[in-house]
């Protein structure tokens, strides 16, 4: 119960600081949340709760730059893992990262990324095989906005309207 009661204050703290620095502060919730790797923070609710608010492309647009850059810790990180691997596999990473880049790789980082699922495995990954960084980024870039595009229309539209059938339910 610890755990969720934490959560819970986090998104909420998340969400106001995002309220009151508007874009900026959605650019960074979200640049936090993704650079962590151990402890992932779904800014979601964020970009989901303020595309009722702001303008739903630019909310999308500051959630996914900032969701980018931070998700280059995970390409990072297997660059580093890169370093060990290669001693031993040398001949089956150059051989895998072929294979990658020659069936479709930038439309499955950019598939992975419009996903909710965790793409830090994508981006280790990619850095193991020292995948091309502009390559990877312009994908995942690309994912990432597709999916803040869904959470921030799909915010200004529903928002209000669960809002208005809670309201009465709560007691507001």
């Amino acid at each position: 119960m610890w755990i969720w009661d934490k959560l819970i204050w986090l998104i909420t703290h998340a969400q106001t600081f995002a309220s009151n620095w508007g874009y900026l502060g959605i650019f960074l919730v979200s640049l936090l949340a993704s650079s962590s790797i151990l402890l992932p923070f779904p800014s979601f609710i964020v970009i989901f709760s303020l595309g009722a608010v702001y303008n739903p492309f630019f909310v999308a647009l500051s959630g996914a730059l900032g969701a980018s850059i931070g998700n280059v810790t995970s390409y990072v990180l297997g660059l580093g893992g890169k370093e060990i691997l290669e001693k031993r596999y040398e001949k089956k990473l150059i051989k895998i990262r072929e294979t990658f880049g020659k069936y479709g790789a930038p439309l499955w980082i950019t598939i992975v990324n419009a996903t909710p699922f965790p793409d830090d495995l994508v981006g280790i990954f990619c850095g193991i095989i020292k995948y091309d960084f502009k390559k990877y980024f312009l994908a995942m870039f690309l994912g990432q906005f597709i999916l803040a595009l869904i959470l921030a229309y799909s915010g200004f539209y529903s928002l209000t309207w669960i809002l208005d059938f809670l309201q009465p339910r709560l007691g507001f």
